[in-house]
């Protein structure tokens, strides 16, 4: 049976070198980060860990020394989402036999329809049978999303999903689609929240965990987040919100990709610059970004 799935989940940035590569060694300081920092899972080479601008060989990589560095202390589930099918089954198998805490993927690319995406996911569910298995959705269409989802529980291993999307009347009904033969099955049915901005919200209508891009930078303040909300503390809850979401703004407003890299630089850990097509931030603009921060209170949040 898979292990109960609760938290906050930094997706993981992948380190670059000055080619694009795999930065190993930074690789390694990142997530002994935030391990220091007492996350409660890692999400490896998704949209943040820009996994599919790298190769094959290069996802295993990452795996491999998350993995190592990792060593047991919290769970990890790695995205094998690919163009290539293919390349998707060979990254599941390869993350099965890692001992990983399961295995995601983005919809197939190109609107590839209904039936296609349910074999193209069916097929990579089968690659690593005995690990939970979690399609990335993305919100806003209900009908499609809760279609595709049915279908879905057809595969024996599928644990949940990755929810990227405001809308809570639809993550709500994702908590809560299962039934007494999967609940046999699978206690750890999970639907992860994708969207950082919204982790509060998603708390109250029943997602266990929260995986984000900015957690990258402040994982502690969507722990305590979470913390204040069990314990019946909304209030205080909503204000750390409130005090994460001016930050993510201003990620924003500098370029999601290149702010998180100068992010985590102004933390002190060095991890090059984002692979094209994401976007470097501009020497010119990192003093502005800078203040920008500290006008939020981000070294604060950082701290946690």
């Amino acid at each position: 049976m898979a292990a109960r799935v609760h938290g906050a989940w930094p997706a993981l940035l992948t380190p670059a070198t000055s080619d694009g590569g795999v930065d190993d060694a930074m690789l390694r300081q990142l997530t002994a980060y935030l391990l220091e920092k007492d996350i409660d899972g890692l999400y490896i080479c998704g949209s943040t860990g820009e996994g599919v601008s790298l190769s094959v060989a290069e996802r295993c990589l990452v795996a491999e020394v998350v993995m190592d560095e990792v060593a047991g202390r919290v769970p990890v589930i790695v995205h094998v989402g690919a163009l290539a099918t293919r390349h998707a089954v060979k990254l599941a198998r390869h993350a099965r036999d890692l001992a990983v805490a399961g295995v995601a993927s983005i919809l197939p690319p190109f609107g590839r329809g209904i039936a296609a995406t349910y074999l193209h996911y069916e097929t990579i569910a089968a690659a690593a049978p005995d690990v939970p298995f979690y399609p990335y959705l993305f919100g806003g269409q209900v009908d499609a999303v809760m279609l595709l989802l049915e279908l879905l529980k057809r595969i024996p291993n599928l644990g949940g999903a990755k929810y990227t999307g405001s809308d809570m009347y639809e993550l709500q009904a994702l908590v809560e689609l299962t039934d007494a033969g999967r609940e046999r099955r699978n206690a750890a049915w999970a639907i992860f929240s994708g969207m950082d901005e919204q982790c509060v919200f998603a708390a109250m209508f029943g997602s266990p965990a929260n995986i984000g891009s900015t957690l990258n930078l402040m994982p502690g303040v969507y722990k305590q987040l979470r913390a204040s909300y069990e314990a019946g503390d909304v209030l205080h809850a909503r204000d750390l919100q409130v005090r994460a979401n001016r930050v993510t703004r201003v990620l924003h407003r500098f370029g999601i990709f290149g702010a998180l890299f100068e992010g985590l630089r102004y933390l002190g850990l060095d991890c090059g610059e984002p692979r094209l097509p994401n976007a470097s931030m501009a020497a010119e603009q990192r003093a502005e970004f800078r203040s920008a921060l500290d006008a939020v209170g981000f070294l604060d949040l950082a701290a946690l």
